[in-house]
């Protein structure tokens, strides 16, 4: 075919900027559509559980009156979710309460909040903090907690008086089959919970630790959000769906910036757009793993989305590397 010349390639070159415009709202819509529609039957009723521990700001020397006060409480939640006819949920606090359980806060009401602690907090001169992503509670701690342990037992393996993890479920994530999952609403709820929880950690070393944040999927919105006031060393991306931020650098943060992505990872399917439907922000931007992001991008192998810190699996050993700050031994996507 020939080229378009004078009205005809006018009225053609107008109508791409409509196009893509048009393009655009249509992903969002199909977002939006997919996650709205199968809302109904969602809500479930409240579990009874005991207000959190009642304690005194935690030190270094209270971490152990910490843990034991976090374990009695999972221990009374337990018992009053069984009282509840939640057998579930009463085995869940129950297993939390178990006495090789160190946690420096447990909240069983709603959905449940937790950080649980592997290691010696008060000595770790490297701390990786874990930040999950949608659809973590109480009820599917157990996964979490797996990586949390995998990435531990990794690290010990290497520095074996040196390292701690701390698995971070202090805010209320989404549902992947939600409206939240698709907006920044929960990240900007949780974004000051994670500074301040940062803050603290720094007051509960006897040294200066290196700081890793992880951040999972959804988790890394958070992060995103959280990122400019956090005094941490490494920010590591995976799976993530998107940040808010259009570029590494609009994060605010003198941390290194990581990303990662499983060649299986659904979450490389998604629409990498941010629009304002009906003054709400569906969609997180820019891919963190593209280039004009700006992240250092490392490899994440063949796992798919809840493969990152598989045992034996190339992300866990790169995440490991990172944690310990031997950054020159990262292998790159």
């Amino acid at each position: 075919m020939g080229r378009t010349t004078g009205a005809a390639g006018a009225s053609e070159r107008s109508n791409t900027p409509r196009t893509h415009r048009w393009r655009r709202v249509l992903l969002a819509g199909l977002i939006t559509g997919a996650l709205v529609v199968p809302l109904s039957g969602a809500a479930r009723p409240e579990i009874p559980a005991p207000a959190p521990a009642a304690l005194a700001q935690v030190t270094a020397a209270t971490l152990d009156e910490t843990y034991a006060a976090n374990r009695a409480n999972a221990a009374e939640a337990s018992r009053m979710a069984a009282a509840h006819g939640n057998r579930e949920r009463a085995a869940a606090d129950r297993a939390m309460a178990d006495p090789s359980r160190d946690f420096l806060s447990f909240d069983g009401r709603g959905s449940g909040l937790a950080t649980e602690v592997f290691g010696d907090l008060a000595r770790a001169e490297r701390v990786a903090v874990l930040v999950p992503g949608s659809d973590t509670s109480i009820d599917t701690y157990d996964r979490f907690r797996d990586a949390a342990r995998a990435l531990y037992e990794r690290l010990t393996r290497e520095a074996p008086q040196d390292t701690a993890v701390v698995a971070w479920l202090g805010y209320e994530t989404p549902g992947t089959v939600s409206t939240t999952v698709a907006t920044t609403g929960r990240a900007e709820q949780a974004a000051p919970k994670l500074r301040e929880f940062i803050r603290q950690l720094r007051t509960l070393t006897d040294r200066k630790p290196r700081v890793s944040l992880l951040c999972h999927s959804y988790g890394s919105v958070v992060c995103g959000r959280a990122a400019s006031h956090l005094d941490v060393d490494d920010i590591a991306l995976i799976g993530s769906p998107g940040t808010g931020a259009a570029t590494a650098a609009d994060l605010r943060t003198a941390a290194r910036v990581w990303a990662a992505r499983g060649s299986d990872d659904w979450v490389a399917q998604v629409p990498h757009v941010r629009l304002d439907l009906l003054g709400t922000t569906v969609g997180f931007g820019t891919d963190p793993m593209s280039p004009s992001f700006g992240a250092r991008v490392f490899a994440a192998g063949d796992g798919g989305h809840s493969d990152y810190f598989r045992p034996g699996s190339t992300s866990l050993a790169n995440l490991a590397r990172i944690v310990l700050g031997e950054t020159w031994e990262v292998t790159h996507g």
